[in-house]
């Protein structure tokens, strides 16, 4: 199974940017879809930012135009551009990937990835005001 690992998190005051790094172990190629999900305190898991492999991006619309989802299959890497950052952006952020055969999923406000096999640590990213 392949195995991600996040980073990039940190503390940064509102309005400041992070660049979120998931290097899988195995062919990011592979994968359908991966995304990037977070979950406050108290709050349960959400999708932010997806990317299929013959589709473009999609976006929570709590993030849309701050943030940036990217991925560089030679480095085996996802990643997650965040500017603007509000104290509401604070949670746990994780990466995810599906196999060969996932999918990809848009309500139009809210997004993620159909059979996710596999999820990383998590990296926390707290907004202060």
């Amino acid at each position: 199974q392949v195995k991600l690992v996040e980073s990039g998190g940190e503390s940064v005051q509102a309005g400041g940017s992070l660049r979120l790094s998931c290097v899988a172990s195995g062919d990011l190629e592979n994968s359908y879809c991966m995304g990037w999900y977070r979950q406050a305190p108290g709050k349960e898991r959400e999708g932010v930012a997806t990317i299929a492999r013959d589709g473009g991006p999609t976006y929570t619309t709590a993030v849309e135009g701050r943030f940036t989802i990217s991925k560089d299959n030679a480095k085996n890497t996802l990643y997650l551009e965040m500017n603007s950052l509000k104290p509401e952006d604070t949670a746990l952020y994780y990466c995810a990937i599906t196999g060969e055969y996932g999918g990809a999923w848009s309500t139009g406000d809210t997004v993620g990835c159909n059979g996710v096999d596999a999820w990383g640590q998590g990296t926390q990213v707290t907004v202060s005001s």
